[in-house]
């Protein structure tokens, strides 16, 4: 506890000749500094000693009347923090009958008061009347303590709930109107303020929580409350100078003696006043806020700065000076988000008024590199509130801002996050396009290029091209919509730029610009017709405004009106460029087609039309004519006019291109000649449209599929077909099927168009199965994703949803089809990247290729996976899948992860079942590779030990979901293990007993009494010798055997990882609590074993507290009733539930020997021998337990030690791991120099309070010995920064 000096029940302001209010230059002084207790002024009361209180005031020993309640026996009622907490009343009604009461008996209200402030804290304790007599504020304020609430830690301030949000409103209100309306008499009687004020220093030093945070709250309040009241006396005092100054300037004979000493007296008493508020204000600050500023509690450093930042803004003659501005520059160091926040809304109000630049120029030279690097702050509400303050800035002036500044936040404007985009977009258009040129009065307006904001679109496509990001154009625009969306949507600008000829003297844009402003161009047409944010930055549809919503109808007939005209001569213009036509070809999609025939422009549709047309003719960029298709699906709306003339200038592009395509096919596959390249040129030319257009247009009217299947199957039979004819054959004939399917799902179809669109199916599916063999990468990989579709599509979900009639239509691929595709999975998606040489077409070392290449295997798994999810091909192929986790965790792990969540909530026991085959798998290929005598501390080992320890994490904390799965998980992994005997003969493990090592990872997730259970069944497979063995090869047994005992009392990790603590200490109250029952062993050697055995499984399920039996102790936890052999085999036979284990007829029990497996031999030793071995060796393998629990236990201390250790380097050097919080580096700014006066003053008054142990005193164990150290808030750099 921290002892400090007990604060005076009173205080008494200094006396200086100074009358203006003094700032912390006065902090070198004690805090306590005491001054004669009275003012020079003879006319008002000095405050009385403590043992005065209750003497002076009228009445002082009656009982009063508070808000027409009575108060009796010296213990008020409350009744004005329950008006105050329900708000149902005027708070100035509220006010008025409280200062009634006062002027009654001020003790009385006075006790109520304070006794106001102790409920607001959550206190249930009462100040009596003698305790305010009689009792110094440190003695009341420990007794208080001592009532505080038990129960719980939550204060009003904290609480929940609607009433609890509204009542600090009400609390601040009241401590406003009670200052307002005692202003002019009672806050100058020195006897209110001084108590309140007294009372409140000294909660704001309590270790309580809830009595710092209220009383901070209530002084910060209360101080500016008393700003307010020093700001109406210096505005009256100037008032009354003027006045004076005025009536002594004039004539004698007209001067007024009597007036003058009347304002000269006026004067007098508004300084003594002013002095008087300026000492209460001198008293609160420090202390109050010198102290609290730096509190350990965020909320608390919070109100400080917002306070002292609305001082400054409503008094900013006293405080707007560099003595206070400092402590909002060292508070934006400040580690919590929501007090670097306050600082940086404290100082827009600030810079928002241009008249206090000039006090603000030494703080913004001294912290804007602060300002600056908070826009990068890692809380987003802080970064957007640091680039409006710069906005601000540099709205004040010019010069304070460096271009290394403003690059700093223009590069915001593509983040993804849209309020900091937004702001940044608001910076550089302040910025960049503040410099518009006036348009005079009465000129007609230029349009066009000689648009006043013409400048300012190609300033935006400079910018735009220098910053190098040119696919993310749709940010910037988003990011400049709010601030500038007049230029963005000025179009008709925009297009005379790409029309008109420049004018003389002016410079044409170059090719590279050209392509910039189409894109810019584009991007403001998709903003204003769809009105939300591009992709990756919305948070989800918001509803539109009817302003809005009108708004975005005007802006689209207008883009519709001007594009109409426009889009055809610019797509005659740039029709050889694919980039800039991709863009232009998008326009059509937002249009308002009815404006088409409304404005009677059917002529430009026309030549509209014939330009697509002559696009179509001219491109074979897949991009280029996939947009051509989607803009003829957006024009050809039935809804329109329209709708006839682009469906005849459709159909008639597609039927010469269907009748090209057949031509051209059947000399190009006709038997005996070798095609040659043009010949091969136009038919994948001519393919390559035609599949563009069935993307989004139903060409089932022209039969592609026969002539798509013929070219398929040739290539098959010759095997030399170009591969891009092959990719798109392949495309066309599944956009054939899929609008087939379309047609059938209407429900109109004939059984012929079912025969025949199955037949068709089964057919592609086969050749696509075919095409899976090919030499081609490229065609393989479109095979395999076209046939994972194809399977997906028709698979048996295809009938719901009552679609029963599509039942024949249903296929699921058969065992050879599976091994097919999974086959190209490991093949193809599990590779090394260099090994992917061929979809890269060489361009492996090119850093975008590799990523593209990635992105396209991703692809390919990810198709696979939806086959396994929907139940496509057999779960248990996803094994292969899952072994890849670890591997290849940084390129597939997403996927993979997903792919085992949704297979586990398809069916928890056939996943588990997976899951476990994927490890016995990968346990088989390490045996393959390294031999039956590896080292269990290889990297293969460990690598499937850590994978099996992510499969488990995946299983979740719910232990009753996952039972059943878990529990089969076991059983397979143990028969697994005891699969197969040593070939070198009985004493030698099984060839798969290391796998125990790893099915130990998954102990943990076993439920208590499934442990027992499971351990059970192990000893099915166990002989007596093999629980007896303790060489390094039968370690794994062993040390599944005991995650499994162990676990009865710790669900933590698997023993033998030894990350479980827990599990050391568990594991040592076991074994003490196996000596007494080893001590009535010898009371017990005679009994058969097989009595003892199933005795003790008798036991483990009638045990309440499921006791744990410890290793190789069965035989000594039997019941005397329980000696019995005959019914035994029968319980042996009930092992597990969900198992299910069929009895052996060859293995009869004996009643001197241990259950047998069939496969395991045993040799029989005598009894005693055997009782009298275990129980010395059970001995033996206690101390070794004892000795490693203990040399954990020390590793574990030591290390902790050294992380510690670690961290306090790190914070010192600033270092910081990636998963620890950050302490500065990504929040705060580190600085140089020394900060001399920043610990003036501020020594701590805290209280010696005696805290009874409770709830509510959680921050007891919070607080250390530098509960108050600055170090605790701020960065050790700048605690050693200099500030002017």
């Amino acid at each position: 506890m921290i002892a400090a000096p007990e604060l005076p029940s009173e205080f008494h302001y200094p006396q200086d000749s100074d009358t203006r209010f003094s700032s912390d230059t006065d902090f070198s002084e004690a805090p306590d500094v005491s001054i004669n207790p009275t003012k020079g002024k003879g006319g008002k009361k000095g405050k009385k000693a403590v043992g005065e209180k209750g003497r002076g005031g009228k009445g002082g020993g009656e009982s009063g009347r508070m808000n027409g309640h009575h108060q009796e026996n010296g213990m008020e009622n409350m009744m004005l923090f329950e008006v105050v907490k329900m708000g149902k009343s005027a708070m100035q009604s509220v006010v008025d009958d409280w200062i009634e009461s006062y002027k009654v008996d001020r003790d009385m209200a006075l006790l109520d008061l304070i006794n106001f402030f102790i409920q607001c804290s959550g206190c249930k304790g009462v100040v009596s009347g003698e305790m305010f007599r009689n009792m110094q504020n440190s003695e009341i304020i420990r007794r208080m303590t001592e009532e505080f609430d038990e129960d719980s830690g939550d204060y009003p301030l904290t609480m929940a709930g609607p009433l609890w949000k509204k009542f600090k409103g009400s609390f601040c209100e009241f401590i406003a109107v009670l200052v307002r309306q005692c202003q002019y008499s009672i806050i100058y009687d020195e006897y209110l303020m001084d108590t309140v004020i007294s009372l409140l220093t000294g909660l704001s030093d309590s270790q309580v929580r809830a009595f710092r945070h209220t009383s901070t709250l209530a002084a910060m309040k209360l101080m500016t409350a008393l700003v307010n009241v020093a700001l109406n006396l210096s505005i009256n005092m100037d008032n009354t100078q003027r006045q004076y100054e005025t009536e002594r300037n004039k004539m004698v004979a007209k001067r007024a003696n009597d007036r003058l000493e009347l304002l000269l007296q006026k004067r007098k008493e508004l300084q003594e006043n002013q002095d008087e508020i300026e000492n209460m204000m001198n008293a609160i600050f420090k202390g109050v806020f010198v102290h609290r500023y730096r509190d350990a509690i965020a909320e608390i450093r919070a109100i400080c700065i917002e306070e002292i930042g609305m001082w400054m803004k409503l008094y900013s003659d006293a405080f707007l000076n560099d003595s206070y501005l400092k402590y909002v520059g060292w508070t934006m160091h400040d580690k919590q988000g929501e007090v670097r926040l306050k600082c940086l809304t404290a100082l827009q109000g600030l810079y928002y008024n241009r008249e206090l630049n000039t006090r603000l120029e030494l703080f913004t030279s001294r912290f804007k590199d602060r300002i600056v690097s908070m826009t990068l702050d890692k809380e987003y509400d802080v970064a957007v509130q640091a680039i409006k303050l710069l906005t601000l800035v540099l709205h004040s002036t010019d010069e304070v801002l460096s271009p290394e500044d403003c690059e700093s936040v223009y590069h915001l404007v593509y983040s993804a996050h849209r309020p900091v985009a937004i702001a940044a977009g608001e910076f550089l258009f302040k910025k960049l396009f503040s410099t518009r040129e006036p348009e005079e009065e009465g000129a007609p307006r230029r349009r066009g290029r000689q648009s006043p904001n013409a400048n300012l679109i190609k300033t935006t496509v400079f910018f735009f091209l220098e910053s190098e990001l040119h696919e993310h154009a749709a940010y910037l625009v988003d990011s400049l919509w709010e601030s500038g969306a007049e230029l963005l949507k000025d179009w008709e600008c925009m297009t005379g730029l790409l029309l008109d000829d420049p004018l003389p003297g002016e410079e044409a844009l170059t090719d590279r610009q050209e392509t910039a402003l189409i894109e810019i161009m584009l991007c403001t047409v998709r903003q204003a017709a769809e009105c939300h944010p591009p992709i990756g930055r919305g948070t989800g549809k918001r509803v539109m405004t009817a302003k809005e919503k009108k708004t975005q109808l005007d802006d689209r007939t207008r883009m519709t009106e001007l594009f109409a005209v426009a889009l055809p001569p610019l797509l005659a213009k740039y029709s050889i460029d694919a980039e800039k036509v991709t863009n232009l070809l998008q326009l059509p999609q937002f249009f308002d087609l009815e404006i088409y025939t409304t404005g009677r422009l059917e002529k430009h549709l026309e030549a509209l039309l014939r330009q697509i047309r002559e696009i179509v003719e001219k491109h074979t960029d897949t991009e280029v004519l996939e947009t051509c298709s989607k803009t003829y699906h957006a024009l050809c709306n039935e809804e329109f006019t329209i709708f006839n003339k682009v469906d005849i200038a459709r159909s008639q592009m597609l039927d010469e291109l269907v009748d090209k395509f057949n031509r051209l096919l059947e000399d190009f596959l006709q038997e005996g000649e070798e095609p040659d390249e043009d010949d091969a040129y136009q038919v994948l030319s001519t393919l390559k449209r035609i599949t563009a257009f069935h993307n989004a247009h139903d060409l089932s009217q022209w039969d592609l599929f026969t002539s798509n299947f013929k070219l398929l199957n040739t290539g098959i039979e010759n095997g030399d077909m170009p591969e891009q004819i092959v990719v798109h054959a392949l495309q066309c004939t599944h956009y054939v099927i899929l609008w087939h399917l379309a047609k059938v799902s209407e429900g109109s179809h004939r059984k012929e168009d079912l025969v025949t669109l199955r037949k068709q199916m089964r057919m592609f599916c086969l050749m696509c199965q075919r095409y899976l063999t090919n030499v081609n990468t490229t065609v393989k990989e479109q095979a395999f994703t076209i046939l994972c579709d194809v399977l997906l599509i028709f698979s048996h979900q295809m009938v719901s949803g009552g679609r029963e009639q599509l039942e024949p239509l249903v296929y699921s691929p058969d065992d050879s089809l599976q091994r097919e595709l999974l086959s190209f999975i490991l093949h193809h998606v599990f590779i090394d990247q260099d090994d992917d040489n061929g979809s890269t077409d060489g361009q492996q070392d090119d850093e975008a290729g590799k990523i593209e290449a990635l992105h396209k295997r991703r692809n390919l798994l990810a198709a696979y996976c939806k086959l396994i999810i929907y139940n496509v091909v057999e779960m248990n192929t996803g094994a292969d899948i899952f072994k890849q986790y670890m591997r290849y965790y940084n390129d597939y792990g997403d996927i993979i992860k997903e792919t085992m969540s949704k297979t586990r909530q398809i069916d928890k026991i056939q996943c588990a079942k997976t899951l476990i085959l994927s490890l016995q798998q990968l346990f088989n290929e390490m045996l393959s590779e390294l031999g039956t005598g590896f080292d269990r501390s290889s990297s293969a080992f460990c690598g499937i030990k850590e994978l099996a320890r992510r499969f488990s994490l995946t299983f979740g904390l719910d232990q009753v979901k996952t039972r059943d799965a878990i529990a089969m998980l076991h059983k397979d992994g143990i028969e697994f293990a005891f699969k197969e005997p040593s070939p070198q003969g009985e004493g030698n493990p099984p060839v798969y007993l290391a796998f125990l090592d790893i099915l130990s990872e998954f102990s943990s997730k076993l439920m208590r009494q499934d442990k027992r259970t499971v351990h059970m069944y192990l000893e099915r497979f166990m002989t007596f010798q093999m629980a007896l063995q303790r060489e390094d090869c039968w370690l794994p047994l062993i040390s599944y055997r005991n995650s499994l005992q162990a676990g009865g009392d710790d669900d933590t990790m698997s023993v033998v990882s030894g990350y479980s603590s827990r599990g050391s200490s568990v594991r040592s109250k076991k074994a003490k609590a196996a000596t007494p029952i080893a001590n009535v062993a010898t009371a017990k050697r005679k009994l058969p074993e097989a009595e003892e055995s199933s005795s003790s499984v008798d036991v483990s399920w009638q045990t309440p507290g499921m006791m744990p039996s410890p290793h190789l102790t069965s035989t000594m936890m039997r019941n005397p009733g329980d000696m019995r052999g005959e019914p035994k085999r029968a319980r042996d036979d009930s092992y597990m539930g969900v198992y299910a284990l069929p009895p052996d007829p060859q293995q009869q029990p004996h009643p001197h020997t241990l259950p047998q497996t069939p496969q395991l031999h045993q040799t029989p030793i005598d009894y005693n021998t055997q009782v009298t071995w275990m129980l010395a060796q059970r001995q033996q393998e206690e101390v070794r337990q004892e000795e490693v629990r203990q040399q954990q236990e020390r590793a574990m201390n030591y290390a902790k030690l050294r992380t510690n250790l670690q961290h306090a380097i790190r914070r010192g050097t600033g270092l910081m791991e990636e998963d620890e919080e950050p302490i500065v580096e990504d929040v705060m700014m580190s600085s140089e120099g020394r900060m001399d006066d920043l610990n003036e003053g501020m020594d701590f008054d805290t209280m010696d309070i005696d805290l009874p142990p409770s709830k509510n005193r959680r921050e007891r164990s919070e607080l250390k010995p530098d509960y108050f150290d600055p170090a605790s808030i701020m960065d050790e750099s700048v605690l050693g920064v200099s500030m002017f």
